[in-house]
């Protein structure tokens, strides 16, 4: 009987999820919150009737690729062009701020008279590797707010995600080069160069799939549920090769694919209907798997104050690090105060990184907790402070204008699921 208990978890997950999300839209906050809530509820942190497994983390594995792979398919790539040069700038400053800033943090607490440290390798290693944790984005959650207030297709939703994919990439660089002055098998240019190639192939396989992507399209009549299918092989094609050959983040390979996708024909057609997987099914289940990763061990005075600050740090170095640099591409200062705040939300993204650090001796135990706490309030401060801050600025602007007809058009969608 135990291996039908799957079953069970997804009613658990998917009915906790949707009332939760509900309570949290009654009082005017985004519905992904609930979804996050959720899964701390019932995970280990608080009830315990859930738990992390195999099948809950490749499942959610599964709804973040797609949340992605939709978010590529609703963005504007004039736009996100347009923003390229600016969001490799708030990218830069929004990792080298939070690098300087948990750098030193940890220089002032990591020390035997404060926090004991079980590492192995050097205190200083182990001081920017806490700047390198919280240079981490997980731009999902952002995404899943911005569809759900209809700001995606935004200037400052461009910038966001563009700002993100870059994040990504720097993370992995800083990753890489920590990890090799700790563990002499890396090679930082190797990894340099997997990073350039994964955009050629990104660029040539791009090509190659929208052509014959387009002529299949425009000279078959065959019923529509089969594009859905090629679209969703190319998603996952593109997921595998990015994680697998060129060591970056699956969720950056679906997001190009969506890109791909979105300028072919029936595009808007093949975003409904992954909207609709990931709306009934797979999104509930990547939001409650973040929860219920949250175990929070005992700890002392010097612990809770450590994480405290460390919470402030990980807010502030982000919506100052990505806000100054939208500033220096001549983003206005609402649309800076935005793209900062959607920068906050340090996720999963967070717990590998830590979780990659602890493996290599570069992070000792007792630093664990304060990150898992830092994961799991930005990840749900985020989606609350965004619904204000992309309330600031003029109302009449066509970025605003734009919005309101893609929020119109989102809820329309919303009611037809919901119906059906």
């Amino acid at each position: 009987m135990e291996s039908y208990r799957f079953l069970f978890e997804i009613a658990i997950i998917l009915l906790s999820t949707k009332i939760l999300s509900i309570l949290t839209q009654r009082v005017h906050m985004p519905q992904v919150v609930g979804a996050l809530l959720a899964g701390l509820i019932m995970g280990p942190a608080c009830l315990g009737v859930l738990a992390e497994n195999d099948f809950i983390t490749y499942t959610a594995e599964l709804g973040v690729i797609v949340l992605m792979f939709c978010a590529g398919m609703q963005t504007d790539i004039d736009e996100l062009k347009k923003s390229g040069k600016a969001s490799f700038v708030i990218a830069l400053i929004g990792v080298i701020v939070p690098l300087l800033g948990g750098f030193v943090l940890a220089w002032f607490f990591n020390r035997p008279d404060r926090i004991v440290s079980d590492a192995d390798c050097s205190i200083f290693l182990q001081n920017v590797f806490m700047g390198v944790i919280l240079t981490a984005t997980s731009v999902s959650i952002t995404v899943e707010t911005l569809k759900e207030l209809g700001k995606l297709k935004t200037r400052s939703g461009n910038a966001i995600l563009g700002a993100a994919i870059i994040d990504d990439i720097l993370g992995i660089v800083a990753l890489t080069i920590i990890t090799s002055m700790a563990d002499e098998s890396v090679n930082v240019w190797i990894v340099l160069l997997q990073i350039v190639l994964f955009f050629v192939f990104t660029a040539v396989v791009g090509f190659i799939f929208y052509k014959l992507y387009r002529k299949w399209s425009e000279s078959s009549n065959r019923a529509l549920h089969r594009h859905a299918i090629i679209a969703f092989v190319f998603c996952l094609l593109m997921s595998y090769a990015a994680e697998t050959f060129f060591g970056v983040a699956d969720i950056t390979g679906a997001f190009f694919a969506g890109l791909i996708i979105s300028k072919c024909r029936r595009s808007d057609y093949l975003a409904a209907k992954f909207d609709t997987l990931s709306y009934l099914y797979l999104s509930p289940i990547f939001f409650a798997s973040i929860g219920l990763k949250v175990v929070l061990p005992a700890m002392d005075g010097t612990l809770i104050l450590f994480s405290v600050l460390l919470v402030v740090i990980a807010v502030l170095t982000k919506v100052v690090g990505c806000g100054l640099g939208a500033k220096l591409c001549h983003y206005k200062n609402y649309q800076c105060a935005r793209i900062g705040v959607g920068m906050i939300s340090r996720g999963e993204v967070a717990l590998i990184v830590a979780s990659k650090g602890q493996a290599l001796g570069l992070i000792g135990s007792n630093f664990l907790g304060p990150i898992i706490i830092v994961v799991v309030l930005t990840t749900i401060i985020t989606p609350m402070l965004l619904k204000p801050v992309f309330k600031l600025g003029p109302v009449t602007t066509v970025e605003n204008k734009l919005a309101r007809n893609y929020e119109a058009v989102e809820s329309i969608n919303r009611k037809e699921i919901e119906h059906k």
